[in-house]
């Protein structure tokens, strides 16, 4: 009986072992978060998250106060219409970037995390509605916090509820299996496209092969 349990030892601590390598990443996120606001005290771009063209209109106002800070939109409106909303607040077409990867909340920032960090941008403006920001900003606790970015949240009124917890704690699932294993699993939602309808755009960029169809 005792060379049963010695043989079976060594296993039972390797499944611990890997356990907390898998979990480390996610554990030292709150160390993470910390030394990025001490480095960077004030947001250094501004992040809007696409559903709406209230989104881009809000931050179109709030970037003119932010005269300073590029602007980033995952997967907003259509670009024509996202560009005349900015040339219409009298903002340079240098600062916006719009980005059409994203296909669900949760790619909106694992699509544009390494943009960020190629930037070496370790604190944003996070823009999005009020119902939808609880989640965001669980999934971007998570999926910043593990590439040391942290982030301000910036409200957009609106008229809707606020999203069920349900809905959180599934793409907090989400955000955690992205860090551990680099998937998201957007693929398995049968109601998402994951094929995005436009190319990523930089500032200025006149090209209207942006349209894939």
């Amino acid at each position: 009986m005792n060379w049963f349990q010695r043989k079976k030892l060594p296993n039972h601590w390797m499944i611990w072992a890997g356990s907390i390598l898998l979990l480390f990443p996610i554990s030292i996120i709150p160390v993470q978060l910390a030394i990025a606001h001490y480095q960077a005290p004030q947001p250094q771009a501004i992040f809007t998250l696409g559903g709406g063209s209230d989104r881009e209109l809000f931050t179109a106002q709030f970037a003119k106060n932010h005269p300073d800070l590029d602007i980033w939109v995952s997967s907003g409106i259509p670009p024509e219409p996202a560009m005349d909303i900015f040339r219409a607040a009298k903002i340079p077409e240098r600062r916006v970037h719009l980005d059409y990867l994203a296909v669900d909340t949760v790619t909106n920032f694992t699509s544009m995390v390494g943009e960020f960090k190629q930037r070496n941008i370790q604190h944003i403006y996070l823009i999005t509605s009020d119902f939808h920001l609880p989640r965001s900003q669980a999934i971007a606790t998570i999926v910043l916090g593990s590439q040391g970015i942290t982030f301000t949240p910036v409200a957009v009124a609106s008229r809707q509820q606020k999203e069920s917890s349900l809905r959180i704690w599934r793409d907090v699932g989400r955000s955690i299996l992205w860090v551990v294993t680099g998937r998201t699993g957007a693929s398995l939602n049968p109601r998402v496209a994951v094929t995005p309808r436009f190319k990523s755009i930089h500032p200025g960029n006149p090209d209207p092969s942006y349209f894939q169809g």
